[in-house]
Parts: C-alpha cells; sequence; structure tokens
C-alpha cells in the first residue's frame, strides 16, 4: 500500500516544464550514451515524455539543436583563472576543455563541422574565445603575436587538434549576424584581433591570414620548442 501511494504521488507531482536548457542537457546525455548520429527529436522528446512537435517551440532545427550542445559543453570549460599568469591560465582552461572532449567523445566532430557550417561561432564559443584572447593580451602578447598564437593553438583552445580558422568563401552571410557596433561592444578582444590583422583574400587558413606565413609561424615554433627541449626529455 506505501509503494501504490508513493507511486501515485510521484504522478500526481507536476512536471518540470519543458525549456530549451531541458532539451539540450537530454540531447547531451542521449549523444553520451549512443552517439550524436543516432539523435533525433523524436528520441529526445520521447525521453523528456513529450511529443516531438513541443520541442520545435525551444529548438527550430537540427542545427540549432548541435549548436546549442555545443554551447552547453562550453559551458563545463573552467572559468579562467585570475590569479596567475598567462600561460598557466591558458593551460589550464585548455587542459579543462580536453577534459570535457573526453567526457563527451562525439563533440570535437560537432564543433568541428558546425564551426565551418557558421558564419561566426554561436555567442557562447565567441564569449570563450573573446576571453581567451584577452588572457593573451593582459599576459603582454601584441596583437600580431595573438593572432598567429591563436592559429597555432587552432582548435586545441577547445580541446582539440583541428584549424578553427578554416574559412569558407562560398558560405552565405549569416542574416542573423549582429551590427559591428554591438560585436565590438560584446566581444572587445575579437574585434581588436580582426580589426589589427591584415589578410590575405586568398587564404584557405582563416578569414584572408597569410598560409605560408601561418604554416611556417607554426613550424618555426614547434621547432625552437623541440630544439629548447633537446637533452632535457
Amino acid at each position: 500500500m506505501v509503494e501504490i501511494a508513493t507511486q501515485a504521488d510521484a504522478a500526481a507531482q507536476p512536471r518540470a516544464p519543458l525549456s530549451r536548457a531541458r532539451i539540450l542537457g537530454t540531447a547531451v546525455a542521449l549523444a553520451d550514451e549512443g552517439g550524436v548520429d543516432a539523435l533525433s527529436m523524436r528520441k529526445i522528446a520521447q525521453a523528456l515524455g513529450v511529443v516531438p512537435m513541443a520541442l520545435y517551440k525551444h529548438v527550430a532545427n537540427k542545427n540549432e539543436l548541435l549548436d546549442g550542445m555545443i554551447d552547453v559543453l562550453v559551458g563545463e570549460i573552467d572559468p579562467p583563472a585570475t590569479d596567475t599568469e598567462w600561460k598557466t591560465a591558458i593551460r589550464r582552461r585548455v587542459l579543462s576543455a580536453r577534459r570535457m572532449l573526453l567526457r563527451h567523445p562525439w563533440a570535437s566532430g560537432v564543433i568541428e563541422s558546425r564551426m565551418k557550417a557558421r558564419t561566426t561561432p554561436t555567442p557562447v564559443v565567441m564569449e570563450y574565445l573573446d576571453s581567451m584572447i584577452g588572457i593573451f593580451r593582459a599576459g603582454g602578447f601584441s596583437i600580431d603575436l595573438v593572432h598567429h598564437a591563436m592559429h597555432v593553438m587552432g582548435s586545441r583552445l577547445l580541446g582539440f587538434s583541428q584549424e578553427l580558422f578554416e574559412d569558407t568563401p562560398d558560405r552565405a552571410p549569416d542574416p542573423d549576424a549582429m551590427p559591428p557596433e554591438e560585436m565590438a561592444a560584446r566581444y572587445p578582444h575579437i574585434t581588436e584581433l580582426a580589426m589589427a590583422v591584415a589578410h590575405d583574400p586568398e587564404s584557405v587558413v582563416g578569414s584572408g591570414c597569410d598560409d605560408q606565413f601561418e604554416f611556417e609561424f607554426a613550424l618555426d615554433l614547434t621547432l625552437d620548442g623541440l630544439e629548447r627541449l633537446r637533452g632535457t626529455v
């Protein structure tokens, strides 16, 4: 009798209202269990106990769902440390991003594909990248050196190893892109970097960046680091 009463009480409890946060959290959990390729609105709705159409009031389509899932994951990355110098702060945050990706093995492929598909990253990812640029700037890096450092770091900033700054020339402009003045106010470090760097329009590395220079810069930096470690490891 006690068990029946308990079940009845549980059934009488009001269900948590459907929200974008609940949908995204459930989608991340399902992707962790079965992979992102098997993820569908139907499965998410079933897990939440709602009809699939109810999801579309909060998430317009699969791409918006994936973007939101990335935002959830970026939110798991530790905030920037304020009690240490730039190198330790960057290292801690990148390793935190790496731990996040190890918890969600499907995430790196989704991040890479969505970064290529979008004209600009989501606001959450933009805020993350802006804060990373801010750490370099606060550490005394010139804006030119920050530009090269961001290419060298690439997707390591988000815990894996792919080029984040690849541009797609035939990609349609983002109709929802924010005005430049709002962009400058919200992401001052990204805006400073974008405005300061000279660009080569034929680049495939990033929006007008000099491919050959960035390749040689990363190569020389790697070789210099190996030279420094030679004989010590």
